[in-house]
């Protein structure tokens, strides 16, 4: 095991002294796509990931291209390269973070802020990202609520702060509407989103600056570092996380610039990965952190940044709506909001649990902005950013068990946004900074053994986050029962006016919104307007806006163990869902008259903008989402 000594000189100038910039362009959709991605300019992403052990043979001068000697030295039983045969190099820490969301970087924040405080200027906070740079995998509305925000930064707006947040907009006027095709109605807006002293901001940017406080107080970030195992002591408890190989081509074998992963060692691990973690699902499972609660629903956000015409802005203005575009059966709500300058952000945001697999949320965000309440708005405006990210939406039910050997979940992965205050950022933070608090306080009065912070689970259930969940945890479930949509819009009033979560029942959700897919046969089929290219686009084109990349030689990180197969039961009873569900065009059936069903299953993982939608809406259940390699994915900007 390398030593701390010599294990993180080589990682802070890996980082900042040898980092190098790929350009590669955005793939696309079959090869119709293929002029619009040689017309797009290029993207870029960092390479930051090299293991300790390679960057010193580096510095002596040992590095040499990997060998097919060292291929088959490190071959399994069929003569198929394993790389687990290689030893990967670690680092011991005293906690390490996987994720550089909001919550994760709370946490990496407030225990700093103690230990610096305590005067242990030593005690060791890393924080893995796997995008290349904080924040350009963060996508939300975003209103933000500030009672985190006040309570571990005071001074994250004062004027007297020169590196105070510049991002942020008072919150002024609220509306909301129901939509019809061409009207809409005012109605009540329940009291949960009365916005009177929130600020709308960019979660991109207000992330980027949270990630610069970090760093003043020593908290060691690596971007482009992509966790993608969890590594467990021999008790079975939680060691680390190590971050994915590099260098292994599509066919799974070794390539010139391979390199191992490395090891992440921690007296405590923090899971801080955002709605359907992939190393969340992980712990989960192997802990049966569900055994207690409902299984959790999600939805996915599509979103859009324009830059209007000035005479159409105004400052700090919220609407939001529901009813058209989306059918009566499905859960779902836009956005409007006006921010920075001649900004707007502007999304909807569908329930994953739609049961018609002829739906798509793409083609039903694009025909919203053909709404006149939008398209008003929008018309000689121009669209400079999109993105798409999973949510959750099971709310107080679906919350797991948090902590568990060696470590802790906290924030999104978690599942602590409000669904009916369609916010999420301030209960990410407040959870990130209680397991803050949990784990300093456990590793002051623990010097050996695994680490469980009993103390974090205590917190939560006696923290806000517990009393603003569950006072709305039968509003969204009302929405899924008999009532259908105008019973639940009728409930979710009542229960946000007057009974406030009082009542003594706790509504359930149906199951998974996987299960919850119907046969094409027995929907509606649904066909989607040409875009118009000015407020309307096809997918393409916003995929462009993402920023999006991937090494085209690696292997699928979207894992289907047998496309074929996934063929013969997807596409005879779905019809292609999998092209509908997901916003950047992943997925496709190309015509294949050598194939049983004239159709080909193909997956453009270029594309992939990391939402998360297809690991838990496809039916068959058979897609796993895997972090590529470190440093891929989107590049969003002002979302």
């Amino acid at each position: 095991m390398a030593s701390r000594g010599v294990v993180l000189p080589l990682l802070r100038r890996e980082l900042h002294t040898t980092r190098t910039r790929l350009n590669r362009a955005a793939p696309s959709l079959s090869t119709v796509a293929n002029s619009v991605r040689n017309s797009r300019a290029a993207s870029t992403r960092c390479s930051v990931r090299h293991t300790a052990l390679f960057a010193q043979k580096r510095v002596l001068g040992q590095t040499r291209a990997f060998s097919q000697s060292l291929s088959r030295t490190f071959a399994d039983e069929n003569s198929h390269f394993d790389p687990r045969q290689i030893e990967r190099e670690s680092d011991e820490v005293d906690v390490c973070i996987v994720g550089g969301g909001p919550a994760g970087l709370a946490a990496a924040i407030r225990l700093k802020q103690l230990a610096n405080e305590a005067g242990n200027e030593e005690f060791r906070v890393i924080l893995l990202e796997k995008a290349g740079e904080l924040g350009a995998h963060i996508l939300s509305g975003n209103v933000l609520q500030p009672t985190a925000m006040n309570e571990l930064l005071p001074d994250w707006l004062a004027e007297d702060n020169p590196s105070r947040f510049e991002g942020a907009t008072p919150a002024r006027e609220d509306k909301m509407r129901f939509l019809t095709q061409n009207a809409s109605f005012p109605i009540p807006a329940p009291p949960q989103m009365n916005n009177h002293g929130n600020y709308i901001v960019s979660l991109n940017e207000l992330t980027k600056w949270l990630g610069e406080r970090a760093e003043e107080l020593g908290v060691e970030i690596y971007p482009g570092f992509a966790a993608s195992e969890v590594v467990y002591d021999t008790d079975g408890s939680v060691l680390g996380v190590a971050t994915n190989d590099l260098g292994i081509g599509r066919d799974g074998k070794p390539k010139d610039n391979f390199e191992r992963g490395m090891e992440f060692h921690a007296r405590v691990t923090l899971l801080a990965e955002g709605c359907h973690g992939s190393l969340t699902k992980q712990v989960i499972k192997k802990y049966d952190l569900r055994r207690d609660s409902q299984p959790q629903t999600y939805g996915i956000g599509l979103k859009e940044v324009w830059e209007i015409q000035p005479e159409k802005f105004k400052s700090g203005e919220i609407v939001h709506s529901m009813g058209y575009p989306l059918p009566s059966n499905t859960y779902g709500g836009a956005w409007m909001y006006h921010f920075g300058e001649n900004l707007v952000s502007v999304g909807l945001v569908v329930g994953l649990d739609y049961p018609n697999p002829w739906l798509s949320p793409y083609g039903e965000f694009q025909k919203l902005k053909h709404h006149p309440l939008f398209k008003e708005v929008l018309t000689g405006g121009k669209c400079i950013s999109y993105g798409a990210r999973a949510l959750n939406e099971g709310g107080f039910q679906s919350i797991p068990k948090c902590a568990f050997p060696g470590g802790a979940l906290i924030g999104d992965t978690a599942g602590f946004l409000n669904v009916p205050k369609i916010k999420g950022t301030h209960t990410a933070m407040k959870s990130g900074m209680l397991a803050a608090e949990a784990t300093f306080s456990a590793l002051q009065n623990n010097n050996d053994g695994t680490v469980f912070l009993y103390d974090y689970e205590d917190a939560l259930r006696k923290s806000s986050i517990w009393k603003e969940l569950y006072e709305v945890r039968n509003m969204r479930p009302s929405f899924s029962t008999r009532l259908g949509l105008y019973g639940g819009v009728i409930y979710s009033g009542l229960e946000a006016f007057l009974f406030r979560g009082k009542m003594p029942w706790t509504l359930k959700h149906h199951g998974t919104d996987a299960a919850a897919t119907k046969p094409a046969s027995e929907c509606e089929k649904i066909e989607y307007p040409k875009p118009d290219g000015e407020i309307s686009f096809d997918i393409l084109t916003s995929v462009s806006r993402t920023g999006t990349n991937h090494e085209e030689d690696q292997p699928v990180h979207l894992q289907v163990a047998d496309w074929d197969k996934h063929t013969d039961v997807a596409w005879p009873k779905y019809k292609g869902v999998e092209n509908r569900f997901c916003p950047a065009g992943v997925y496709e059936y190309v015509e294949d008259p050598s194939k049983e069903h004239g159709v080909r299953f193909q997956i453009n993982a270029q594309n992939c903008i990391h939402c998360k939608t297809c690991d838990i809406k496809v039916p068959t259940q058979d897609i796993n989402w895997q972090t590529p390699q470190g440093g891929e994915g989107p590049k969003y900007f002002k979302t």
